[in-house]
């Protein structure tokens, strides 16, 4: 059996503003309208054979996964097949390690130790299913064998922000070999040198491997990540669907990578050179070649207007964007933060995140939308003593019994319908209706429609943040 695991978090700071810690990397569209999570989940059930996937990631992305996951993307497999989805939800993010270690422990219970997983990272992007089905087919033979299988692109360049692996002469089974060393990031010299060598190849960070063999290689070589991971599924419920795991016991396991606490230690650690294409997208220059160039170099993905403009990426949520007289600039503008960097700089997109987290900058973690498992929604405008909300809620969907104690809201209908308690009355607000909810009382709104029910919020008060909400019931677990 094939079980490919995706693994879905990281914020993706080099890529702020699109990018933030509520809606990262995995989540970002593409030029193509599509995500890295669902071009991922894609190439994952395009292998033969595969009909289950498991998903490892944290329990805040869990409904924006499953939305993802339901946009049809069995469908691009032409309906061959049925996919069962499952989750392992992390409290918190611990590093690879452990969501590998948990996705072994969780497969090997399931389904078996000789269970093969396919570690797939959420935010690459591979067009060449091919190739990559064919890469798959021989690590697969591989880990069969008990090795451990990591996959080595062909490098096109001497890039400095890669790890390498260096290949011994031992060839694996005519497709792979047995790896020598992992190395570090490398300085641009150093970087020249292994392309020059053709011994060295870049680190994917997409593996291959029994489930029992990783079991085993964490039992030599990180014995108290696999110990921490196993108190972590004794302390869990997995009766409850999807499971997360325990908050306490999860938060003591060590924060480590997997190449550092098992595949440089590990005595049976095999590479299968690749050559498909494939990128993580780490930066925006990177996302910037995904668009084809006009004739002066530039990569548009919005409505321009360029005068004496050249080499400059320039994206854009909704407004129309000017630009005259530069050379070489990223542009990148959302509804509450633009980006403007030189393409020389873009890696030092991280260091802009760096300084807003220090600052407690809202644009760190949340976008002007905000996603819930119910929708979406819109700040529109607020200031001292007001705020102005979009809310739309997505067909049979509802909102939590909640209660506010520092504000009042206003709830205008613009579309669909909504069935809204309020206080001891059950109401049926349609179209140009609306309700007024007092401070302190219960209330809830559910769409029992087969549309979108839209409406716009006015909440007033000496206090309008996220946390003065008190749910005293909710479908989706966040009591």
């Amino acid at each position: 059996m094939l079980l490919p695991v995706i693994l879905s978090g990281g914020a993706g700071s080099r890529l702020w503003p699109v990018s933030r810690e509520a809606l990262p990397k995995p989540f970002i569209a593409l030029p193509d309208g599509e995500t890295l999570l669902l071009k991922t989940l894609k190439r994952a059930i395009g292998l033969p054979g595969v009909q289950n996937v498991l998903t490892v990631t944290n329990r805040d992305y869990y409904f924006l996964t499953r939305d993802e996951y339901e946009s049809n993307a069995e469908s691009a497999v032409a309906g061959r097949k049925s996919i069962v989805h499952d989750y392992l939800l992390e409290p918190v993010g611990r590093n690879t390690a452990p969501a590998i270690a948990a996705a072994a422990l969780h497969a090997a219970r399931k389904y078996g130790e000789d269970t093969v997983l396919l570690i797939l990272p959420a935010d690459h992007l591979i067009n060449d299913q091919s190739s990559f089905a064919q890469a798959v087919s021989a690590a697969t033979v591989l880990a069969e064998q008990g090795w451990l299988v990591t996959f080595g692109i062909q490098p096109t360049a001497p890039e400095t922000g890669y790890g390498y692996i260096e290949s011994s002469d031992s060839v694996v089974d005519t497709s792979g070999y047995k790896v020598a060393h992992f190395v570090e990031k490398p300085n641009l010299d150093t970087a020249k040198a292994y392309i020059t060598s053709g011994r060295f190849t870049w680190n994917s960070g997409m593996f291959c491997f029994t489930a029992g063999a990783m079991l085993a290689a964490l039992q030599d070589c990180a014995p108290t990540v696999l110990n921490a991971v196993e108190r972590t599924f004794a302390a869990t419920a997995f009766d409850k669907d999807p499971a997360v795991l325990d908050a306490t016991a999860f938060s003591l396991v060590p924060d480590i990578s997997i190449d550092y606490a098992v595949m440089e230690r590990a005595a049976k650690v095999a590479v299968v050179p690749v050559s498909f294409d494939w990128s993580d997208i780490g930066s925006w220059s990177a996302l910037a070649q995904l668009v084809a160039p006009d004739d002066r170099g530039n990569r548009i993905s919005c409505e321009t207007v360029l005068v004496d403009t050249d080499n400059c990426y320039v994206q854009s949520d909704s407004r129309m964007i000017a630009v005259i007289g530069v050379d070489n600039l990223l542009i990148v503008d959302t509804p509450d933060a633009l980006l403007i960097a030189h393409n020389s700089r873009a890696q030092d997109v991280k260091s802009v995140v760096t300084r807003l987290k220090l600052l407690s900058h809202a644009t760190v973690q949340h976008h002007r939308t905000t996603h819930r498992p119910w929708g979406t929604y819109t700040v529109l405008e607020e200031g001292v003593g007001f705020k102005l909300k979009r809310i739309v809620v997505k067909p049979g969907a509802s909102l939590s019994l909640q209660m506010h104690h520092h504000r009042s809201e206003h709830w205008v209908v613009v579309s669909g319908t909504a069935k809204v308690i309020n206080g001891e009355h059950d109401i049926l607000v349609q179209r140009n209706e609306s309700t007024y909810i007092p401070a302190g009382t219960a209330h809830r709104l559910t769409n029992p429609g087969v549309v979108d029910c839209v409406m716009i919020e006015v909440q007033t008060g000496d206090y309008l943040g996220e946390d003065d909400i008190v749910r005293l019931e909710d479908r989706y677990g966040r009591v």
